[in-house]
């Protein structure tokens, strides 16, 4: 295996679900050659591609498509924010998270949107008799694990603040 395709390796194993340009900007490797060593690295299992949320990640080959979708979607600072929330919390209603986390409650709706759809918490009915829904994290555990082991990147915190800020200059 060539230098460099051993350095992509390594560098996606320090960050499981990096994007792309963060590869090629954290190990100064022009664009081309950076997709070239990924597609060949990919062919070859040494690593999965997973396109989640309209954003491309790559992961070492030893976690499970599940745990691709979770760490993915952590990488949002927004979507960890709800998670780190309901893992200290029990069952919430989405209201009550957009007041909690100041989020415009069509912030909040986006996020729990992909992760309902990525079977990483569920929307249940509060009670038996009532219309109003709550959102749990069923596997928490294996959540605290995955959010021990990334750390989301600059550049998807400053994405993730923008979309926010546009939020909240359409809700005045």
């Amino acid at each position: 295996m060539t230098n460099t395709r051993s350095r992509i390796r390594d560098c996606i194993s320090r960050n499981p679900g990096i994007h792309f340009n963060d590869i090629t900007r954290e190990l100064d490797i022009a664009t081309g050659q950076t997709q070239y060593h990924l597609r060949k690295l990919t062919r070859a299992g040494h690593l999965d591609k997973e396109s989640i949320a309209g954003r491309t990640h790559y992961y070492p080959p030893t976690y499970s498509a599940w745990e691709r979708e979770v760490i993915a979607l952590l990488r949002r600072e927004t979507t960890r924010e709800l998670v780190l929330f309901l893992l200290r919390n029990d069952a919430t209603p989405p209201e009550e998270l957009a007041a909690q986390l100041d989020l415009a409650r069509s912030t909040v709706e986006w996020h729990l949107s992909r992760l309902t759809e990525h079977d990483i918490v569920r929307k249940e009915p509060m009670d038996a008799d009532d219309t109003r829904i709550v959102v749990t994290l069923p596997e928490k555990e294996a959540i605290y694990r995955l959010l021990r082991e990334i750390e989301p990147h600059l550049l998807d915190r400053l994405v993730d603040r923008f979309s926010r800020l546009t939020d909240d200059l359409l809700d005045e």
